[in-house]
């Protein structure tokens, strides 16, 4: 699919965003394994939320949409009747192999044709720490075979430095954990996002964080509850980089997510100039939630390097737009992450931007973008990946004339509805 993007004078409106897509992830996973029923309020509208759900739903849990919310009846899992297919959704597959590593029965997971060229190394390893047997193609990429404690007994507790900063990962030592005697450690080299750490409690596990050591406790028993997902940030990072860009926006994002390891990106953005206010928060299942107001202002650039690298990760393809546009241009610096994203993001910036006649440096582990630079018509490849297609669609609304996004429809990974919001509030 395609989409043609033409050239806007403003942003302009009021948008309520989806669920949170990493909340969404969590709370579909602990709800099939807690006891009981979970009402799920504004779950993800994303295809990759929905394929932690179709996983779920094949290892037995009893999953239906109501009202708006998704409910789900949770316990026992069973042994699934074939392959479970995590399709495009790297959060998927790393952290329910921490819960399938536990399980009584052999599982297979793979998903599409990106995500088989995602390495799970680094999950692998901590798992066969913990006592887990998985075999992996060539060692490393999906599919995974998750052998049950038939072949390999019952996991145990391990004390864990990660190697690198990865929510992902560190989810998905937790989420095995709840299963393993012993408690389980894990230490962050940078703090990354809580999501998990957040909903484990909320299920009513027990855990300790201290400073970026966090303790799970052996024995959790998780209860339903219920629940609401926050507007997702990511998504609304795309919407404030375009009223940013465009001289005469005004925009307010309503009950979008403020989680402190996640508002770093508004920190960022109000160090770079912008004028943002949020308008009003409250707390929904130990998450923070509240309302943001964002006029278009001109911004200096910046620099994005280490722990901001980290918390920044999946919000950089739209910074480096802005950046382009700002003053004095954006650095990305320890972003070697990137890389091995649904693709690498690095480069599929580097080839969007030379598209657009937008000038970038780029090396192994990040990138400089000037300052000062325009936006020029072109056609871009999305290389299927949901934020490439998102991050040049905002950045032709600011081009010289109108812009074609190939791909488009990868949007739907994480947000179906953006192209649908972002004509609602563009005013040419």
């Amino acid at each position: 699919m395609r989409e043609t993007i033409s050239p806007a004078r403003a942003i302009e409106g009021v948008i309520t965003l989806p669920g949170d897509k990493s909340i969404s992830h969590r709370y579909g996973m602990l709800a099939s394994i807690a006891t009981g029923r979970s009402t799920i309020a504004n779950y993800s509208t994303g295809a990759d939320c929905q394929s932690t759900l179709t996983c779920m739903a094949a290892l037995g849990a009893k999953i239906q949409r109501r009202d708006g919310s998704v409910v789900i009846e949770g316990g026992t899992l069973q042994e699934p009747g074939a392959m479970l297919d995590a399709g495009n959704s790297g959060s998927t597959i790393r952290m329910l192999s921490g819960i399938l590593a536990a399980q009584a029965f052999t599982s297979r997971i793979g998903g599409d044709e990106s995500l088989s060229r995602r390495p799970m190394g680094r999950i692998i390893g901590p798992l066969t720490e913990m006592g887990a047997r998985i075999e992996a193609r060539e060692g490393k990429y999906p599919p995974l075979v998750i052998y049950g404690r038939e072949h390999s007994g019952a996991l145990h507790g391990i004390d864990y430095h990660l190697p690198m900063a990865s929510a992902q990962v560190k989810s998905c030592i937790l989420l095995a954990g709840l299963f393993a005697q012993g408690d389980t450690i894990v230490r962050e080299p940078v703090r990354t996002r809580d999501h998990t750490e957040i909903a484990l409690k909320e299920f009513g596990a027990e855990i300790e964080i201290k400073k970026r050591t966090i303790c799970l406790h052996a024995g959790a028993r998780l209860s339903g509850r219920e629940l609401v997902a926050p507007g997702d940030l990511s998504s609304a990072c795309f919407f404030m980089v375009a009223a940013l860009l465009l001289k005469e926006s005004s925009l307010v994002i309503h009950g979008v997510g403020l989680n402190p390891t996640r508002s770093g990106l508004l920190d960022f953005l109000v160090s770079m100039g912008a004028q943002i206010k949020v308008l009003e928060v409250h707390q929904v299942g130990g998450e923070l939630i509240g309302d943001l107001r964002v006029q278009a202002s001109p911004v200096t650039g910046g620099v994005i390097e280490g722990a901001m690298t980290a918390a920044l990760i999946d919000e950089i393809p739209a910074l480096a737009v802005l950046g382009a546009a700002s003053s004095n241009g954006l650095t990305v610096r320890d972003a070697g992450e990137l890389r091995v994203k649904e693709t690498d993001r690095i480069a599929t910036i580097e080839a969007g931007f030379r598209q657009m006649g937008v000038k970038i440096e780029t090396n192994p582990e990040g990138f400089h973008v000037p300052g000062g630079q325009s936006f020029h018509a072109a056609q871009i490849d999305s290389a299927g990946d949901h934020r490439i297609a998102m991050a040049f669609a905002v950045a032709a609304l600011a081009a010289d004339g109108p812009c074609t996004i190939e791909g488009a429809e990868s949007a739907g990974v994480s947000f179906p509805e953006f192209f649908g919001t972002l004509r609602q509030i563009t005013q040419t």
